[in-house]
């Protein structure tokens, strides 16, 4: 019995080698035998290929100034003038008032980095960065002080600082 396994063994050895062998040869030979057509003309990669024609222009996303919208005011919620009104109330349609920290001055793009709190009818608590207009504005500031700010809406640029007693 083990004479006859052994035999069996020996027979699938050689004819893994065979098929190794045979299988080596052919994947040998057709690498060998594979060569790319050539690049035509037509062929985008072709260095005298002709370029594609240009596109007409989109008219999907043009807008017309009628298109445009027209910036709104934003409204106060209290009357003008009435005491216990927010500063912002008290000022034009146009402006609001905050008071906050600023954290950074960053003169090369006439902006300031403030931390303030919330401002009634234009925007709740942050730390955000505003444009300055005018940029002399921001010689007047430095980071770590307390300032009184009012923005204009349209601009929705600071347009007055004034700093606070810490």
């Amino acid at each position: 019995m083990p004479f006859q396994s052994l035999r069996r063994i020996r027979r699938h050895v050689s004819t893994c080698r065979v098929s190794f062998i045979i299988s080596l040869a052919v994947l040998t030979g057709c690498s060998a035998a594979y060569s790319p057509p050539p690049l035509t003309t037509q062929h985008p990669a072709h260095p005298e290929a002709t370029t594609a024609p240009e596109p007409p222009p989109s008219t999907t996303l043009a807008y017309k100034p009628s298109d445009v919208p027209t910036p709104r005011p934003t409204a106060s919620t209290a009357p003008r003038g009435m005491p216990g009104a927010s500063p912002s109330a008290q000022q034009s349609p146009h402006t609001v008032v905050g008071d906050g920290k600023v954290i950074a001055v960053v003169p090369a793009s006439s902006e300031i980095v403030v931390a303030h709190g919330e401002i009634k009818g234009f925007m709740d608590a942050m730390t955000m960065g505003y444009q300055i207009d005018p940029p002399s504005l921001l010689e007047e500031v430095e980071a770590g002080d307390t300032v009184r700010f009012t923005i204009d809406t349209q601009q929705k640029a600071i347009v007055k600082i004034e700093k606070l007693q810490p």
